[in-house]
């Protein structure tokens, strides 16, 4: 028998206790986005009061009173899920335990793939498994009970276990012999190994089987049903999202409430908006219109005077009964807590999807506007440019999925760029006889859109882009298609926009990588993206480890880890003996080079050392284990690079064992050049500052030839040669070390290729950088190719103009138009993530 009742304070604080250690197991949002936490904690702390103080359910007298702890998690799931995207949602969801079904160690390996600085097996396909692959199943096999064996198992049967890896859904298929027994996370362990890139679907299966699917649909926006919610004196509040501007929505939504011109007032937050801004709710108090204070993240000093009206002014005793005041924010630090806890929430993301996007397009303001549809006297000119714009607009949009190969940046378009663009689009044409694409091309790409790219490598790429929707042959010719697959074109001409929905219709639910310029090899690099996204956001929301509260096991694992380490980190160079083999000296600016590059590894390996020790008498109780430290053991138990590390560090993306490997390679390429003098080829992605390298190349040539430095650019020659054959160059320097994404080097043609199937990089050969004076440089059919550090190109805007991530831009000769790699997104990388 199910009783319901009022339970004492006395029950409730007890079950609040109770709560808040099931809580303390699961996710920490304050890691996930800080800016969100002190609402969060409010909102979910005064929910949980509230249903704890007035249901229970009692299922027999032996039995602990119980809260309907499901239903209401799934309530509380649903009322905020507009807090979470599906990173969050997937973390929050997927960290449930509080039933204890959970291996930590299984967990823990899933999360991190484990940690772990040599691998004694040889790999046994290395056409197909990658060395990062083969570690973790190596490990997963040694160190987790469920699993052990499999490396040996995979090494005697790799045709089968090929099959896994070749699968185009390898998450549904059956493992081979006894390993087909396994389940939940374990099956998602060896799912890791072979193929990360089907981790967030595998995900979104366990989370349904465990939980149900009501944890992976999202809701539907409802702006009416959440106007129905409000009243006067609660403020609606749209927390914006890339992409999506709700303002035309509710301009709209205002239009069918009869709330137009002076009943509804707008105002973009801003220096010197906050007195403007009182002045209309002082008045809308009154009259009973609505007031919208748009962007208020860009007003953090008002916000405090914001939360004072809403508190003080905005009473039932003082406010019209229609009024309502309507907020839009960006997430942010400084949006008051009470107004976001009081407030109706609402976000709608933009849509996900080419056709989607397309289909938005073609419904919201201004093309659905008859009159603005029609009203242009080059009709058909006119349809072909505005069905070109529109899928430019979604394409720039979906880019960002892929991430870096995308773009380097996460630009926020959104349809104030396309609305302002189509008007602009519309008007031109009716103004001047010919095509104006030169006027057009400049405003779209250099103003609306370009004005928010900050990057030149992505303008570059923007620009690209879109001379693939503007231009005559979107116009002129009826075959000219926008991909390589013929399926996007500008349809022929209709009188309607259903038209046109019809032909969105038609178009692929799922489109491939080609339409966005991109090889079919994104979609495993955006898969793999968002598995380290997801991994990354939980293992951030876990609860910390301490050394001491963790168990003998973690504390073991990690003191046996610093030790391994210690025996492995070579001495620091000793810079007064290199100084006098290495003098300064006016001919030979590698020398400076050399001593630089020294004192920057010395002042990382001496970081790295002393935390270590430290961190080990730590863990054995001889020294008082600080937050700094107790970083460092949570960050090593993770397989994350130490915070305190990577701010002496050079650029690096790779996990901590893949990390030490590289580093002590990199000791041992500098060392092996003090002992032995200036190698014949410079491995390029050893340098901690590469740039200070390519600048002592030029200024050996400078001085040599007595022309200033800044005269000088470089040649690149791609040679077929090994490093064996190679002499030292008369000018200049060999480099070797440089990976290739988005594309393949051809060996046999000396030209860039298209990239193999499942193949994400390629190594590029012995490349002889020559230097050279600019104006006497001839450009052959080449493809001006970046360089950057890793594989996030993303970095801080220097006084070059340049990212810090960027090294220098590269010759690589090519058969095929520049447009076509600019729009592969293909880079050349210093080091990969593995």
């Amino acid at each position: 028998m199910v009783m319901k009742y009022r339970i004492n304070s006395f029950v409730a604080s007890n079950l609040i206790g109770q709560i808040n250690h099931i809580q303390s197991k699961k996710i920490d949002h304050s890691k996930l986005y800080p800016q969100k936490q002190n609402i969060k904690n409010n909102i979910i702390k005064l929910q949980l009061l509230k249903f704890i103080q007035t249901r229970v359910v009692l299922k027999s007298l032996s039995q602990r009173l119980k809260i309907d702890y499901d239903d209401k998690r799934f309530g509380n799931f649903k009322k905020y899920d507009y807090y979470y995207d599906e990173r969050e949602k997937n973390a929050q969801v997927a960290t449930n335990d509080d039933r204890g079904q959970i291996d930590d160690n299984v967990w823990r390996f899933l999360l991190t793939g484990g940690v772990g600085l040599e691998n004694p097996y040889a790999n046994p396909a290395p056409q197909w498994l990658s060395d990062k692959s083969w570690s973790e199943i190596v490990r997963a096999s040694t160190t987790l009970k469920n699993l052990k064996g499999i490396h040996d198992h995979v090494s005697k049967n790799i045709d089968k276990w090929k099959q896994i890896y070749d699968s185009t859904s390898p998450h549904e298929q059956a493992y081979p012999d006894q390993w087909s027994k396994l389940v939940d996370l374990d099956q998602l362990v060896v799912l890791r190994c072979f193929r990360p890139d089907k981790m967030v679907p595998a995900v979104q299966e366990y989370i349904i089987k465990n939980l149900g699917s009501n944890y992976v649909e999202p809701p539907p926006f409802d702006l009416a049903g959440s106007y129905s919610d409000s009243n006067c004196c609660i403020p609606l509040i749209f927390v914006l999202s890339p992409g999506a501007d709700p303002m035309a929505g509710l301009l709209k939504f205002g239009e069918d409430m009869d709330y137009t011109g002076d009943k509804i007032q707008t105002i973009s937050l801003g220096q010197g908006q906050g007195p403007i801004a009182i002045n209309m709710i002082n008045a809308a108090l009154k009259d009973g219109s609505w007031v919208v204070l748009q962007n208020c993240h860009l007003a953090p000093s008002w916000m405090s005077k914001l939360e004072k009206i809403c508190e003080e002014v905005i009473i039932p005793e003082n406010t019209h009964e229609n009024f309502r005041l309507w907020l839009t924010s960006y997430p942010s630090e400084s949006f008051p807590v009470t107004i976001l806890q009081n407030g109706v929430k609402m976000t709608n993301e933009a849509p996900k999807g080419l056709r989607s996007n397309l289909t938005r397009s073609y419904l919201n303001d201004p093309i659905s506007d008859a009159n603005f549809f029609n009203d242009c006297n080059k009709p058909h000119e006119w349809r072909k440019l505005l069905f070109g714009l529109c899928f430019f607009h979604a394409l720039v949009q979906e880019r960002r999925k892929f991430g870096p190969l995308g773009w380097n940046i996460p630009y926020e378009f959104n349809e104030s760029d396309l609305r302002i663009s189509l008007r602009q689009l519309q008007m031109f044409l009716n103004e001047y006889d010919e095509l104006p694409l030169a006027a057009l091309t400049y405003l779209f790409g250099e103003c609306n859109y370009g004005g928010r790219v900050t990057d030149d490598k992505d303008r570059r790429l923007l620009m690209s882009l879109l001379s693939k929707f503007i231009n005559k042959q979107v116009v002129m010719d009826e075959n000219y298609k926008f991909s390589e697959s013929g399926l996007y074109f500008a349809p022929a001409f209709s009188g309607t926009q259903q038209g046109y929905l019809d032909f969105v219709k038609s178009l692929p639910l799922n489109p491939r990588p080609e339409v966005y310029g991109l090889h079919d090899n994104a979609d495993i690099t955006k898969d793999n993206q968002e598995t380290n996204l997801l991994f990354g956001s939980i293992l951030s929301t876990l609860p910390r480890q301490s050394s001491s509260g963790s168990g003998a096991n973690s504390s073991q694992i990690i003191e046996e880890l610093a030790a391994d380490i210690l025996s492995k980190l070579p001495p620091d160079f000793n810079l007064e003996v290199i100084m006098n083999k290495y003098p300064v000296i006016y001919t030979e600016s590698m020398n400076t080079v050399l001593r630089q590059e020294l004192i920057r590894y010395n002042r990382l390996t001496s970081v790295v050392r002393r935390s270590l020790v430290d961190l080990r008498k730590a863990i054995k109780g001889l020294v008082v284990m600080s937050s700094e430290l107790e970083e460092v053991f949570n960050s090593m138990l993770n397989g994350k690079v130490p915070n305190m590390w990577a701010s002496k560090s050079y650029p690096s993306l790779k996990p901590l064992g893949s990390y030490l490997t590289d580093l002590i390679v990199r000791l041992k390429f500098f060392q092996t050049w003090i002992e032995e003098g200036p190698p014949i080829v410079f491995w390029l992605s050893g340098f901690y500052f590469t740039q200070s390298f390519l600048t002592g190349v030029s200024q050996n040539y400078a001085r040599k030839y007595k022309i200033p430095i800044d005269q000088l650019g470089f040649k690149f020659e791609f040679l077929k040669e090994n490093e064996a054959d190679l002499a030292k160059p008369e000018d200049g320097a060999y480099v070797k070390g440089l990976f290739i994404e988005g594309a393949k080097w051809d060996m046999s043609r000396m030209y860039l290729g298209e990239s193999q199937p499942k193949i994400l990089f390629d190594s590029l050969p012995i490349i002889l950088l020559k230097p050279e004076q600019q104006d006497l440089i001839n450009k052959e059919a080449s493809y001006t190719c970046p360089v950057y550090k890793t594989s996030a190109r993303r970095g801080v805007l220097s006084t070059t103009g340049h990212s810090t991530n960027f090294v220098l831009y590269i010759e690589i000769p090519s058969d095929k138009e520049e447009s076509h790699w600019i729009n592969r997104g293909v880079a050349a990388l210093c080091q990969l993530d593995d």
